[in-house]
């Protein structure tokens, strides 16, 4: 896998290329079924996972994909592999698609979050944008990522392989959302989405 500095591609003003762009969450993983918050630690992907991440790569054969970007976290980084090898493209690592920093949330559950910080789960819920993980981000922290990452990635039919709560951010500046109803939003993992930037329209592939 390839930083972006590695790929040679222009990175003045990518945005106005895209024809199409596709957004995939990473597939299942071992933390992702024992509900803990993964963040910026990771998992392995479990064997539905990898089923997950093959049937994608049947689904976007035909879709003339002609460059994949993901984050650098491992999850991200097996998911893209695994489509890489069946789309023929190496996979580009950019940074800032990283997931969001949980800080002290990483790790656990939300009964272990309750227990070891009450009442930070309803304080994070009145304000989940501004709202930043004790020690780690925000919403509107990473929502600068996010843009920043777009600003990275070239191609015509671009896909990129992130995470559920990094992605709203990107839907939301692909497609023109206010941060309530992007942090609405849900992106399952057997779900890849096809971005059309210019009408602004997302569909699931099918």
């Amino acid at each position: 896998m390839r930083s972006p500095a590695a790929a040679g591609g222009d990175e003045t003003g990518p945005m106005a290329s895209w024809e199409t762009v596709f957004l995939a969450r990473h597939a299942q993983t071992e933390w992702n079924v024992r509900r803990r918050r993964q963040g910026r630690l990771d998992s392995p992907l479990t064997a539905t996972g990898v089923e997950q991440t093959r049937r994608h790569a049947a689904a976007l054969k035909p879709m003339a994909i002609d460059a994949i970007f993901a984050g650098p976290l491992g999850r991200t980084r097996e998911t893209a592999r695994i489509l890489g090898d069946a789309l023929a493209l190496e996979p580009v690592i950019v940074d800032d698609l990283a997931e969001l920093d949980h800080g002290t949330f990483s790790g656990l559950t939300d009964d272990e979050i309750d227990a070891r910080f009450p009442g930070e789960r309803e304080r994070r819920a009145a304000g989940k944008y501004t709202y930043r993980f004790p020690g780690g981000e925000s919403y509107a922290d990473a929502d600068v990522r996010a843009a920043r990452a777009l600003g990275a990635i070239t191609g015509r039919r671009p896909l990129l392989v992130a995470h559920e709560m990094v992605g709203r951010l990107l839907l939301r500046h692909l497609l023109g959302l206010d941060p309530a109803a992007a942090l609405a939003r849900t992106h399952p993992h057997d779900v890849v989405f096809e971005i059309d930037p210019e009408a602004q329209t997302c569909r699931a592939v099918e």
